[in-house]
């Protein structure tokens, strides 16, 4: 009884496991901090949900823009409403708002697709061609293709404002574009001729042929296209030997 009882009331026999038990939870709060470190991981989640909301507006735009153009072809730019274009891709006025800030910049974006449309068709019809003559010979055939079933001279007849600010706003960057696409076949017409070439020239020269065909549509035969512009980019190339040859 008396051993027990000094055992509880000594003070320093409290003190010592309390201090034990401190030192104890020290040392493991260190480690477990340590452990801790990789939970900013957490946030995952958000970016999924933005990723499939991107992947809707995506769809939401496209689906405006689309039917802006049918639109725009049918009665002019003049005269496209955003009630109209509301109703004919089944959104709200709400949610075009959230994309377009007015008719302007809707008409605005509508140019930006339709020249990214144009480049990006243009880089996916010469990917498979590395051979300088048969990339050259799919960049006429994409230009023919896009003379006669593009919508450029219906966007003209019906929209001529409109129409010729969007030439105007394409043609220096088709320029650039035509040169980087045409960079391997310009390559081999200096090899093979010896000669420098004015590729800016001459990319400009084929944009103007193009904008040239809406205006005034050529009676002849399409199929001598690729002939023509041949002997178009002959007289453009620059040199000596190219006059001599002539």
């Amino acid at each position: 009884m008396s051993r027990s009882s000094s055992t509880a009331s000594s003070p320093s026999t409290k003190a010592k496991p309390a201090a034990l038990r401190q030192r104890a939870t020290v040392k493991p709060s260190k480690t477990a901090s340590a452990v801790v470190i990789p939970l900013p991981e957490a946030p995952a989640a958000p970016v999924v949900r933005r990723r499939r909301s991107n992947r809707r507006s995506e769809q939401t735009i496209a689906t405006i823009l689309a039917c802006t153009e049918e639109i725009v072809l049918e009665s002019g730019a003049e005269r496209i409403s955003i009630l109209d274009v509301c109703r004919a891709a089944g959104v709200s006025r709400g949610t075009f708002y959230r994309y377009f800030a007015s008719q302007d910049e809707l008409l605005d974006a509508f140019s930006r697709h339709k020249r990214e449309r144009f480049h990006q068709a243009l880089l996916e019809v010469v990917a498979p061609f590395n051979d300088p003559d048969e990339r050259f010979d799919a960049v006429i055939r994409h230009l023919d293709q896009y003379l006669e079933a593009g919508k450029a001279r219906r966007l003209l007849m019906v929209a001529p404002e409109y129409a010729l600010g969007f030439f105007r706003r394409i043609f220096h960057d088709s320029v650039v574009r035509f040169q980087d696409v045409l960079g391997i076949v310009f390559d081999a017409w200096e090899a093979r001729l010896g000669i420098q070439i004015d590729r800016e020239l001459i990319a400009e020269m084929l944009i103007r042929y193009v904008l040239s065909e809406q205006l005034v549509p050529s009676d002849g035969d399409r199929k001598s296209l690729p002939r023509r512009i041949g002997r178009m980019v002959d007289a453009l190339v620059v040199g000596a030997p190219a006059r001599a040859r002539r």
